[in-house]
């Protein structure tokens, strides 16, 4: 720097409020700690206009925003309509008398099958489900088990989020023991009581379950060297679930909308039921000849495996669509928050996104749930193909070519929704500009942090299992049920497990938006919230790269 330079100008320059006109792109930017003021620091190369204003304005759009993917919308809405079009004409030309072939006898003056007697409706209920079963205390013990769990796992999920937000350390550090505790203690329980237990032991001879004994125990060694393998990383694991966790519960509104939302989907989805269900009845009773002799069957019209085809592509897409409108909301509501500040938060942020998932994003959301449709598709192929055991170099090829498009496909499409919730733009924009916003900063697109979802589920498999240890004793002391008492606690922790894997696919989705946020003010050189700066700073660049938590200076970006 030249010593004559005016100190004044230089002051000047350092307060300069105007943001920099480029993003660096050669080297990540260095900024002071977060206890000292940030100070703008101007580049010295140029670029083109264009170049320079293509990111910079990165940020949550709140205002109205366009139709993006249109087309997509389009073809859905056609499919939805064309599976309810269809569904309504089938259920009306319905054959009645599918059921009835055993009545049919061919005539030979008409050379056609005729309904020789109709059948007696009263005999579909010669046996009739026994009262006496459905009376049994064991359905009126699992009924009753299963409302209360269901009743209960509401206020659960809040204590869980209530525990991960003030005292993620000692949660996690209580839990990781019982991660191995709980599945041996089960393992070697079920080894005794099927070996106490007669008809048990005769079922599963002694190699069978020291086989079953040594194989669940082996897994349990796998996820104990999982474990070991990442114990440089729970640190920051738990520095970025807390985080996550504050986001959530400062906008507890998304556990009311994604019941809602999946209430809607199997309201959506029964009609669709019942249109597969009355498509089998569209058909006639046609004679045939086997032998000289002919006889009457069952003849299916030729389009009703298409509308099958048609019915089930329609429900698979729509389930991945929502999948991702579920992501859409998450990140729009997040993203209000992240970009908001604390002592003015946003309103009706959960609404604004809502409106905007199903509204100009629509199409956005469409396409995305379309790809995921497509991948999963693909993937259940080739793992079929797999188990079969195909041989050949061809197959081999095609295996490795699908892996490797899957592999491009979650690379590109991992932040492309939460993208796309925060900006407005379309799928393919979205996909482009968010490679290239971590590109440039220095940021992983395939990796934010797997360890922590690892952990949530190991969190969560612990607590259902205790819930269920809870619930096996308390049924066992007050009833009479024996070993159905045990299918009935399992039952228990198979829906407690659903609940707070649902919240676990919440916090996993609040930790992704979180990490775009940040991206997005490491580019702009802002700061919207200190807390998570101090934490996702601390990620590492790629999967080899060994960061513990404490290893590197926090920094402004």
């Amino acid at each position: 720097m030249d010593n004559n330079e005016d100190p004044n100008k230089l002051s000047t320059t350092l307060q300069d409020p105007t943001p920099p006109t480029q993003p660096l792109l050669s080297k990540p930017p260095f900024y002071p700690p977060l206890d000292q003021p940030s100070i703008t620091l101007h580049p010295t190369t140029s670029q083109p206009v264009e170049d320079q204003s293509q990111f910079l304005q990165i940020s949550y759009n709140y205002g109205r925003r366009t139709f993006k993917d249109w087309p997509f919308l389009l073809l859905f809405s056609i499919l939805v309509l064309l599976t309810f079009g269809f569904g309504i004409f089938a259920s009306i030309h319905r054959n009645p008398h599918h059921s009835q072939v055993s009545s049919f006898i061919y005539n030979s003056t008409s050379s056609s099958c005729t309904l020789l007697k109709e059948v007696d409706e009263s005999s579909f209920l010669s046996n009739p489900i026994s009262l006496n079963a459905l009376k049994s205390s064991v359905l009126k013990s699992l009924i009753w088990t299963l409302v209360i769990t269901l009743i209960l796992s509401g206020p659960f999920v809040l204590f869980v989020l209530f525990l991960l937000k003030h005292y993620t350390k000692q949660i996690v550090y209580v839990a990781l023991p019982f991660f191995v505790i709980v599945p041996v203690f089960l393992d070697v329980y079920w080894f005794v009581a099927c070996t106490i237990s007669s008809s048990c032991s005769g079922s599963f001879p002694l190699a069978y379950r020291i086989l079953v004994l040594v194989f669940v125990l082996l897994i349990i060694g796998v996820i104990v060297w999982i474990f070991v393998v990442n114990w440089h990383r729970i640190e920051l694991t738990i520095k970025i679930i807390g985080v996550a966790s504050n986001a959530l519960s400062q906008n507890l509104g998304l556990f009311v909308v994604f019941p809602g939302l999946i209430l809607g989907l199997f309201l959506y989805y029964a009609p669709i039921v019942v249109f597969l269900v009355f498509a089998r009845f569209n058909g006639k009773i046609v004679p045939r000849e086997k032998d000289g002799e002919y006889y009457c069957v069952w003849k299916q019209d030729s389009w009703v495996p298409t509308y099958y085809a048609l019915a089930i592509l329609t429900m698979l897409w729509s389930a991945t669509a929502m999948i991702e409108a579920q992501v859409y909301v998450i990140s729009g509501t997040i993203a209000q928050w992240y970009f908001s500040d604390d002592y003015d938060r946003p309103k009706k942020s959960l609404r604004s996104a809502l409106r905007n998932a199903f509204g100009p994003s629509s199409g956005t959301v469409c396409l995305s749930g379309l790809l995921l449709c497509v991948v999963r598709m693909v993937r259940a192929m080739v793992d079929n193909v797999r188990q079969e055991d195909a041989a050949g170099i061809a197959n081999l090829i095609m295996r490795c070519c699908v892996n490797a498009l899957m592999a491009a496909f979650d690379f590109l499409n991992k932040f492309t929704i939460n993208f796309a919730a925060i900006t407005g733009e379309s799928y393919c924009t979205s996909a482009r500009m968010t490679y290239e916003l971590l590109k440039r900063n220095l940021l992983s697109a395939a990796f934010v942090e797997t360890v922590s979802t690892r952990i949530l589920f190991g969190i969560i498999f612990v607590l259902s299992a205790i819930y269920a240890i809870v619930v096996c004793v308390i049924i066992k002391a007050v009833g009479h049920l024996g070993v159905d008492a045990y299918f009935i606690a399992a039952m228990a922790w198979l829906l407690l497990m659903m609940v707070l894997g649902f919240f676990v696919h919440v916090l996993d989705n609040v930790i992704d938006t979180v990490y775009v946020c940040y991206a997005i003010d490491r580019d702009r050189g802002d700061v919207c919230k200190q807390e998570v700066h101090e934490v996702y700073v601390h990620l590492p660049i790629s999967r080899s790269q060994r960061s513990a938590f404490s290893a590197r200076t926090t920094i402004v970006v």
